[in-house]
C-alpha cells in the first residue's frame, strides 16, 4: 500500500536553483498580494480609502492615537511612505497630526470624528472579502499565521546579511 498524498493540497517542490518565473516563492507572493490589494479595491472605493491609507486606519482604529515612528514600523513601511499616506487623510479629514508635547520631535496622529464614524462602514470590509475570495475563516487564519512566519523568517535572513 503507498501513501498518497491529495492532489489538491500536494504541489511539487520547486528544483533546488530554478529560474523559472512560477518556481519562484517571491512571484507567488507577489501575484497573490496584487490579486488580493485589487480584491479589496472595490470595497476601499466605497471608503474613498486606497490600500495602504486603510491600513492606517487599521492601526489607529486599533490602537487609537499614536506617533508616526510608531505607525511606520508597524506597518514595516519609511517615513517617507508614511508621511504622503498622513497627508492625504489629514486632507480628507480622517486623521489629524500634531506635534507631542512632551518631545517636539515627535508627531502623533490620531483619528478625527470622521475618521472614528468611518470604522462603522469599514467593519463589513474583512467579511467581504473572504466572501470575494472564497476563503473560508481557518483558510484565512492558517494563511496569515503562514505568511506571519515567513516574514519573520525572511526579516532576520535581510537582517543577517
Amino acid at each position: 500500500m503507498t501513501n498518497r498524498q491529495d492532489p489538491e493540497t500536494a504541489a511539487p517542490a520547486a528544483p533546488t536553483g530554478s529560474l523559472l518565473l512560477g518556481d519562484q516563492l517571491c512571484f507567488a507572493l507577489y501575484a497573490a498580494q496584487r490579486a488580493v490589494t485589487a480584491a479589496y479595491r472595490p470595497l476601499l472605493d466605497e471608503l474613498g480609502l486606497t490600500y495602504p491609507q486603510y491600513l492606517v486606519m487599521l492601526l489607529l482604529w486599533e490602537h487609537g492615537e499614536t506617533t508616526v515612528k510608531e505607525l511606520a514600523t508597524a506597518l514595516h513601511l519609511d517615513y517617507g511612505t508614511v508621511s504622503p499616506l498622513l497627508k492625504r487623510l489629514e486632507s480628507a479629514g480622517l486623521v489629524r497630526r500634531e506635534r507631542s508635547e512632551r518631545d517636539e520631535r515627535s508627531v502623533l496622529v490620531a483619528l478625527t470624528g470622521r475618521g472614528e464614524m468611518l470604522r462603522e462602514r469599514a467593519a463589513d470590509v474583512p467579511q467581504a472579502l473572504m466572501e470575494a475570495t472564497g476563503l473560508c475563516g481557518a483558510e484565512a487564519e492558517r494563511l496569515r499565521v503562514e505568511l506571519g512566519h515567513l516574514a519573520d523568517r525572511a526579516g532576520k535572513a535581510a537582517r543577517a546579511r
